[in-house]
């Protein structure tokens, strides 16, 4: 597509469809205030200070929206929204600039729209619907639903066969994919409760759970190891890893941090540098460079590793991270 598309949700429940319908999509967030030039890094942590009893993560994704709203949607961009009473979707373009409108006291970030079409989600494909069906703000159309809702403007059949076998497995395919990644965003949101000392239990019980015994540093000076993890639990073995567990969401490990782990290493050594609030490329590089082995976890790598090894997780683990096992069809 020449065009990117986007989906702009017209409020909980299509509450603001009548608004929209006279050309015009908005978005929320007053507190944000106008986003002018803003750059995205910027504008999050404008958001981190309007916004700082909410977690880090979802401080991130709203301003990612707004950025988005504010800077990507071009004029000419394909623009679609649900009238959820109707079961419709509209579909136009973008036909304004970016304007904040401080009368709108809920949502003062608009975009003027000229809208075009008007389809009914009865004639659209599974696929296309699951798509469409997403809770999001705003996000863009991927090009297959896209082909969809403008071959049903024009008045042709999706070529999907409603209520058919590939509608299944594309309804079951989508369905399983919004709930793995739904899920690892909720780990990481528990993850981001847990306190300092608790994260350092965390990367114990992963490790544990991937077979090693370990020993976790008392609270105080810990010459740059928190977790201690081996075959024997005394470090007497091989592997011996050495972790260091940094709980900073909103501060990036730099080069300088992975450097001073790095100097409390030996030969024999191999490294883990823990980090909820990621690594700066200068840290990547210098991990990268290193001449003991040494891996970076970030945020989502650790809720991919909770999940990947909960089922071997010991009690002590378990009760960091409560989770529940769900069974779905695997066709």
């Amino acid at each position: 597509m020449s065009k990117n598309a986007w989906m702009v949700r017209a409020g909980e429940g299509g509450q603001r469809i009548d608004e929209f319908a006279k050309g015009l999509v908005t978005i929320g967030w007053p507190e944000a205030g106008e986003i002018k030039d803003a750059s995205q890094r910027d504008l999050r942590l404008r958001l981190l200070e309007v916004y700082s009893t909410s977690k880090p993560g979802a401080v991130q994704n709203t301003a990612s929206v707004l950025w988005r709203f504010a800077c990507e949607l071009k004029v000419g961009d394909l623009v679609v929204t649900a009238d959820t009473a109707k079961r419709e979707y509209l579909i136009g373009e973008i036909a304004g600039n970016y304007r904040y409108d401080a009368k709108r006291k809920d949502h003062p970030h608009v975009r003027e729209v000229t809208w075009q079409h008007r389809v009914s989600r009865d004639v659209l494909g599974v696929a296309t619907r699951n798509s469409l069906g997403s809770t999001l703000t705003l996000f863009m159309i991927p090009d297959e639903a896209l082909v969809d809702l403008l071959a049903a403007a024009k008045g042709r059949k999706s070529p999907e066969t409603p209520g058919g076998l590939a509608d299944k497995k594309a309804e079951l395919e989508q369905s399983n994919e919004d709930a793995a990644q739904e899920a690892i965003e909720l780990v990481q949101d528990k993850i981001l409760e847990l306190d300092d000392k608790e994260m350092q239990e965390l990367a114990a019980a992963i490790l544990r759970a991937m077979g090693y015994r370990t020993r976790v540093s008392p609270q105080g000076p810990d010459r740059g190891v928190d977790v201690l993890a081996s075959p024997d639990g005394l470090g007497l073995q091989e592997p011996r890893i050495k972790v260091e567990v940094k709980h900073r969401p909103k501060s990036a490990m730099g080069s300088p941090e992975v450097r001073s782990f790095l100097g409390s290493l030996r030969a024999g050594d191999k490294g883990l540098y823990v980090s909820t609030g990621g690594f700066t490329k200068e840290a990547k590089y210098e991990a990268e460079r290193a001449n003991i082995p040494l891996t970076l976890i970030d945020l989502s790598d650790l809720a991919q590793l909770v999940t990947e090894h909960y089922e071997t997780f010991d009690p002590r683990g378990r009760a960091l991270i409560p989770l529940v096992k769900i069974y779905r069809p695997a066709e």
